[in-house]
C-alpha cells in the first residue's frame, strides 16, 4: 500500500508541476462586489409595501365584513406575496439597488 500511496504522490506533484509550467493567460478576478445592506433593503421594503397593503385592507374589508379574520388572510396573503416578488422588490433593486449596496447614486440616464 505504501508504494500506491507514493505513485499517486508522485503523480499529484508531477502535475502540478505541470500546472505551474503552462503559463495560463487568465483573465484578472473582477473588482469585488460590495455587500448589500440588509437593513437599507428592509426599511425599502416596508416604505414601498405599507402602501400597498393598507390600499388592499381598504378595497378588501368592506367586501368581507362578515368574514372571519383567517379568511380575510386567505385572500391578502398571496396578493401580497406576488406583488412583493414580482413587482416591489425587482422595482427596489432596478431603481435603488445603489442605495441597497451602500454606492453613490449613479448619474441618470436620459432615454
Amino acid at each position: 500500500m505504501s508504494d500506491s500511496g507514493k505513485h499517486v504522490a508522485t503523480e499529484e506533484e508531477e502535475l502540478v508541476e505541470m500546472l505551474e509550467e503552462a503559463e495560463l493567460d487568465l483573465p484578472p478576478s473582477p473588482a469585488p462586489r460590495p455587500t448589500p445592506s440588509k437593513l437599507r433593503f428592509a426599511l425599502l421594503m416596508v416604505v414601498a409595501v405599507y402602501p400597498i397593503i393598507t390600499v388592499l385592507l381598504y378595497v378588501v374589508m368592506p367586501l368581507t365584513a362578515n368574514w372571519e379574520i383567517w379568511h380575510r388572510t386567505l385572500v391578502i396573503a398571496p396578493i401580497m406575496v406576488f406583488s412583493i416578488v414580482f413587482i416591489v422588490s425587482p422595482t427596489v433593486n432596478r431603481h435603488l439597488g445603489w442605495f441597497v449596496a451602500g454606492l453613490p447614486m449613479p448619474p441618470r440616464q436620459r432615454a
